[in-house]
Order: structure tokens, then sequence, then C-alpha cells
């Protein structure tokens, strides 16, 4: 970190020096004076006034971006930058001509008047603060890359956890062992699960490239697996879609309804006498998915789980909601985009 900062003042020195030294030779030559009289004065009192601008140009860039943002309102930011840069230059001649004038003593003859110098003081300015906004940009476009690869990456990472989850050993063990009760007892049904089976892997290793889908996309794939979840369990459940408004173009992270039945699976018996009742609710907000609460003393705690799935939907800024009573466990999906 010290050598960073240290590269970064060394860069600034000479730049604001090489920036100083330009102005000086203009202002010579604009002024016809002699380019070698009191050089060092000169060169000195030119990179005061730059270091100065610099100073107050950077302070000027930060209160703009915590108050004022591009973002915000572009015209109002640039009228914004203009009146700031037109203070910043007549409070450093305010300064400047005092000191000439009132603590050096030196005498206004020959010497440029106020407008001249005020003239001369924007056009030194503008660019500093035009190379500040710019240097600003490039580091919030850079930001902006950085925080979207490192979205990209934990989508990936989302993406291939949850297909070892679905592709876990449990999951295709329990499915082998009805598919091969069902070919014995009923071949039709034996082929209905094979292709429910497969569709459900299907759309889950189309999911590569999809880090968003829609509700509609969703329910469709989760028929598959309430089918599956039939054949094993049989009459031990309830499933139940409940469509309050119409709302299922909506987007929600993949697999998000799935994981959460197979979550609610998972932690709870299912019996033909005490049925495990999951309903789903879809409204303009939320979608909602609920269970009765049967604990399972042998639940597997293996897997994603909720704790991913709301870390992954903070990733897009939303928070999952998780209510729990003695009778019923609660979680409210939002919507990642309307």
């Amino acid at each position: 970190m010290k050598k960073i900062n240290l590269k970064r003042l060394v860069i600034f020195f000479f730049s604001t020096l090489i920036y100083a030294l330009c102005q000086m030779l203009f202002s010579i030559i604009l002024m016809k004076e002699d380019l070698w009289t009191n050089f060092h004065k000169q060169l000195s009192a030119h990179y005061v006034v730059i270091f100065a601008m610099c100073i107050a140009d950077y302070r000027l860039l930060l209160f703009l971006n915590k108050y004022l943002p591009y973002s915000k309102n572009i015209f109002l930011r640039i009228v914004a930058d203009i009146v700031g840069i037109t203070l910043i230059c007549l409070t450093l001649l305010w300064i400047f001509n005092f000191l000439i004038y009132d603590v050096f003593l030196i005498p206004q003859e020959g010497l440029p008047t106020f407008l001249v110098k005020f003239a001369f003081a924007m056009s030194t300015n503008i660019p500093i603060l035009l190379v500040f906004e710019l240097i600003h940009y490039f580091q919030s476009e850079q930001k902006a890359i950085a925080d979207s690869e490192k979205a990209k990456r934990k989508v990936l990472l989302f993406q291939h956890e949850t297909l070892r989850s679905q592709i876990n050993p449990h999951f295709l063990f329990n499915s082998l062992n009805v598919l091969s009760s069902l070919i014995y007892i009923n071949q039709e049904n034996a082929n209905k699960f094979t292709k429910a089976l497969s569709k459900t892997y299907r759309y889950v290793l189309s999911l590569t490239q999809q880090p968003t889908v829609s509700v509609a996309e969703e329910l469709n794939a989760l028929d598959s697996y309430i089918f599956l979840m039939r054949m094993r369990f049989e009459n031990s459940f309830t499933f139940t879609v409940n469509r309050i408004s119409s709302s299922e173009q909506n987007k929600i992270i993949p697999l998000t309804l799935q994981l959460l039945i197979e979550n609610a699976f998972k932690h709870n018996t299912a019996t033909e006498e005490s049925t495990l009742n999951i309903t789903i609710n879809i409204d303009n907000e939320y979608i909602t998915v609920e269970n009765n609460i049967q604990p399972s003393g042998s639940a597997d705690k293996g897997g994603i789980g909720l704790k991913y799935i709301t870390k992954h939907y903070k990733i897009y800024a939303k928070e999952v909601t998780v209510e729990r009573n003695e009778q019923m466990f609660i979680v409210k999906i939002p919507y990642i985009q309307s």
C-alpha cells in the first residue's frame, strides 16, 4: 500500500510541475517577459497556484460526488462544477493578491489586471478539474466492471453448487430406487418417471448461462420435480400453487422453488397419516413458499440450503424473508426483475 501511495505522489508531483511549467511559459509569452528573469521564483509561484487548485478541485470533486453525482442530475452537476471552479479561482486570486500586494508589498504597476488574472486562472483550472473528472470516471468504470465480474463469479459458483446439490448421491440413489421399483410394478409410470427425471436434470444443465429465469419457467420445470416426489412419497404430501396475481413473467434465481421444496422434504416427515402440506403463493411483490412443520430427526443437513439462497439474492440487493412459528415455515422470495 505504501509503494502505491508513493508512486501516486511522485506522479502527482511531476504532473503538476510540468503543468506549472507550461502555464508559466504561456504566461511569459502572453506578457512578453524575459524567460530567465527570476525563473525559479516564477516557476515556484506557478507551482503553488497549480498545487492549490489541484487540492481545491479534488475537494470539490469529492463533495459533488457525495451530494450531487452525475447519475442524479447531469445538468445540475455541470453547473455545480462551473460554479465551484469559479469560486475556487476567485478565492485563490483574493488570497494571492493579498499576499502579493499587502504582505510582500509588490507594486501593481506592470502587473495584469484582475480580469486578466481571473481569465488565466479559469483557463488553468478547467483542465485540472476535467482531468480529475476523467480519472474518477475511469476508476468508477473499473470498479463497476470488477463488481460485475465478482457478481458473475458468484452466480457461476451458485450454479455449480446447485448442480452438485441436485446431482448428489442421495437424490440420485432415491430416484433410481423408485425407478427400479416402478419397472417391476408399473412400467408406464416407470417411463413417466424416467422422462420427468430427465427433464429435471436437463433444466438444471440448461442454467449455465441463465442467472435468472421467469416464474413461469421455474413453475414449468417444477412440475417434473413434483412428479418425482409424488412417485416417491405418493399421498404423503400435498402441493398447491395459488396465483394471486399475474406475475409469472417476473424474474427469480433458477431452482429457488425446487430448492425450497426440497428443503421442506429434507427437514420434515411426510406420511399418509401426517401429510406435509406445501403451498406456493404468487403475488405482486413476492413468491411465498410455506409448509407445515413436522420436524424430521434424521434430516439431511447437506446440500445448498436456505442460507445460500438468501446470500445469493443479496447479490441483487434483495432480501429473502423467513418467518417461522409453531405450525408454519414461510419463505418470501422477492422478484429480481418485474
